[in-house]
């Protein structure tokens, strides 16, 4: 098929359009670049270098995609803690353009939406009938997004998905960018530079590998309608992310720890039984596989 993948040179969108080209896809990306980099897109796919809050409508009547992964995103909740207005500019607005030139070519949405973020503190794998309650910006502009997708499913007929993801990790994440924690630790490790914990290290994350969330990013881009869970449903503590990480990098150095950071929920899992039943989908590695994968990959390529 033609598919349009926003933020397709960062993190995740990257490997979403790896996978896309893999299986015979045309693929075309939209992304700024403010993030995202050359060295992420991958060979075969079309890079259209703009901005979804005001390139959007043009691109989808040049390229007339039939599905669009939105995946572009202000992805950092530090950043949307300090700039909240920012935040919601590129997450809502960004949303409402990219939704609307979708409606005006007919083209099917799968929106990545975030599951820790937005369900605010859980008492256990939380379902997607899950209060949602975000502490963070970040959490706020996801919310709104996805409410813009179930407006616009209800207003026009459409049946885009919404995929909400758990901790993602994995080759290709920017320590500096999503602040993914497990980024942040195997890079310093692999620079010989020390580690810090924000808070006691006990507060708790479901940690979900790239890999495994790109296999559901396709299975919704064959699925009308829904919002689900993607993740491991399995929690594990900040401390126990970087004795996993020590392992896999060999690193004997214990974490240096710091206050906690505004914005951070204590415990976050998701349960992902919903996308296996209806996307049959589930997540095939665990931690330390997905760990090993990713330091593999680091290694490789420094």
């Amino acid at each position: 098929m033609r598919a349009l993948v926003t933020g397709g040179a960062g993190f995740i969108g990257s490997h979403v359009a790896d996978a896309l080209l893999a299986r015979g896809d045309e693929v075309h990306i939209l992304d700024s670049l403010a993030t995202g980099s050359l060295e992420k897109v991958p060979d075969g796919a079309d890079l259209h270098e703009g901005d979804i809050r005001k390139d959007a409508a043009r691109l989808f009547e040049e390229v007339r995609p039939e599905v669009c992964f939105h995946l572009a995103a202000q992805a950092d909740v530090g950043t949307s803690v300090e700039r909240p207005d920012y935040d919601a500019d590129v997450n809502v607005l960004g949303m409402v353009r990219v939704l609307e030139a979708a409606r005006e070519h007919g083209a099917h949405l799968v929106f990545s939406s975030t599951g820790g973020a937005i369900y605010g503190e859980c008492d256990g794998p939380a379902p997607e009938t899950h209060p949602r309650q975000p502490i963070s910006p970040y959490g706020i502009s996801k919310l709104a997004g996805e409410e813009y997708i179930f407006g616009w499913n209800r207003l026009f007929g459409s049946h885009h998905v919404v995929l909400r993801f758990a901790n993602v990790f994995g080759a290709r994440q920017e320590p500096s960018l999503e602040g993914g924690v497990v980024a942040i630790f195997l890079d310093r490790m692999q620079a010989g530079e020390s580690t810090t914990i924000f808070g006691d290290g006990e507060q708790t994350r479901d940690f979900i590998y790239v890999g495994d969330v790109v296999r559901a990013v396709l299975a919704a881009g064959g699925h009308e309608g829904g919002v689900y869970n993607v993740g491991t449903g399995v929690e594990k503590s900040i401390n126990e992310v970087h004795e996993a990480c020590r392992r896999v990098t060999g690193d004997d150095r214990e974490p240096e720890y710091g206050p906690a950071r505004a914005g951070d929920v204590l415990r976050s899992v998701i349960d992902p039984s919903l996308a296996g039943r209806e996307l049959g989908w589930r997540a095939e590695h665990d931690l330390d596989s997905g760990l090993r994968e990713t330091w593999a990959s680091m290694t490789s390529s420094a």
